[in-house]
């Protein structure tokens, strides 16, 4: 689909709308570690995978492919149970259904949101500064992912990792139309997690994240912890659920090993000379910037001066708003590196937005 390849559905998204609001109705405590979340009440699982021939089979070829004890993995995989509501969620939107810009904006950008984004700012305004220093990501990039992703820790999830990366390793819904590649895609964190649980003494039947298997204030997947979460605080630790430090640290990393780059804008206002208008070409290369600004401007694209001097490429961005006319941005290769994060330029937009919003809020 144009633009919007996030690998969730409506469904899911109620659901996040859901915990979201239970969340909200929390009175705040952004300190500068937030509680461990893991104490909370995990979904329960049903049928467990130790009885599953192809979950076992599986657990052999980690154990010997990594050279981990085989007992201790046949016994976390076996001990992982099927979740029963995890499979409808990873199905897409049903053919047709409208894309709503305003709609899915308003779920991110809220009053309520905002000065709890503001809150974080101050607090760990230091951090932040650090994180620039170092990695080039601006603030309000880092404070705008977390906040889109868990409301600054307040809603970590509470599906246990090893449950729903099992269910999508082992019972992915065969309805998706990338079902093989999304079976694949899970079985490789769920080795990740295996890897990573293997060398601490933490029960790996503890933590918890969200129904894909994301974890901690970030939701970082497995093999994300692997490649790019960082010790920030320096206490010889990664703790994407306690430490602040880590979490700004390793979102920062995270952009820079993207190929973020400092100082550049991540979109610029577009308009269309309809005289000289080749939509299709335009929309053509998705997200992915392609276009010199002489290139998008000759297919009919209408830039102001700032836009006009961007060395870099451009790429056509289009958020499609119901019945309404969408709304369109020039994205630079930063607006691409968002959508790494998650491949959905909405969720892109909807970072940018928040993290406007919170910086505009700091300057009252």
């Amino acid at each position: 689909m144009r633009s919007y390849l996030s690998m969730f559905s409506p469904a899911a998204a109620a659901l996040a709308t859901a915990l979201f609001a239970s969340c909200l109705a929390t009175p705040s405590a952004m300190a500068q570690k937030p509680a461990d979340t893991r104490t909370t009440s995990a979904v329960r699982g049903g049928t467990p995978y130790a009885t599953r021939d192809d979950a076992m089979r599986f657990a052999d070829d980690v154990a010997q492919r990594r050279n981990l004890d085989r007992d201790w993995v046949r016994t976390t995989v076996g001990n992982a149970r099927f979740l029963s509501n995890v499979p409808r969620l990873m199905l897409p939107a049903p053919k047709g259904t409208p894309k709503n810009w305003t709609a899915y904006r308003a779920r991110f950008i809220d009053p309520v949101r905002i000065a709890a984004g503001a809150r974080f700012w101050r607090a760990n305004a230091a951090l932040l500064e650090r994180a620039e220093a170092e990695f080039g990501v601006p603030p309000e990039i880092v404070v705008g992912i977390i906040g889109v992703e868990t409301i600054y820790g307040r809603n970590m999830g509470n599906f246990r990792v090893i449950d729903a990366l099992a269910t999508l390793s082992f019972d992915f819904p065969q309805a998706h139309p990338r079902a093989p590649e999304r079976e694949a895609f899970f079985r490789g964190e769920l080795e990740s997690f295996l890897s990573t649980e293997s060398r601490t003494a933490e029960d790996p039947m503890v933590p918890v994240g969200s129904y894909a298997g994301a974890m901690g204030m970030p939701q970082f997947m497995p093999s994300s912890i692997a490649k790019y979460a960082i010790d920030f605080d320096g206490d010889g630790k990664i703790d994407l659920v306690n430490s602040t430090a880590d979490v700004i640290g390793s979102v920062a990393n995270y952009f820079k090993a993207f190929g973020w780059q400092a100082g550049m804008p991540s979109t610029f206002p577009v308009s269309f000379d309809t005289a000289r208008l080749n939509m299709p070409l335009l929309m053509a290369p998705d997200i992915l910037p392609t276009f010199s600004t002489d290139s998008f401007v000759a297919a009919g694209a209408v830039l102001d001066e700032g836009a006009m001097r961007h060395p870099g490429l451009l790429a056509l961005i289009e958020l499609q708003n119901g019945a309404e006319a969408p709304v369109y941005v020039a994205g630079t290769r930063n607006f691409y590196v968002i959508t790494r994060y998650n491949w959905s330029s909405y969720y892109a937009m909807s970072v940018l937005d928040l993290g406007n919003e919170v910086k505009a809020a700091m300057a009252q």
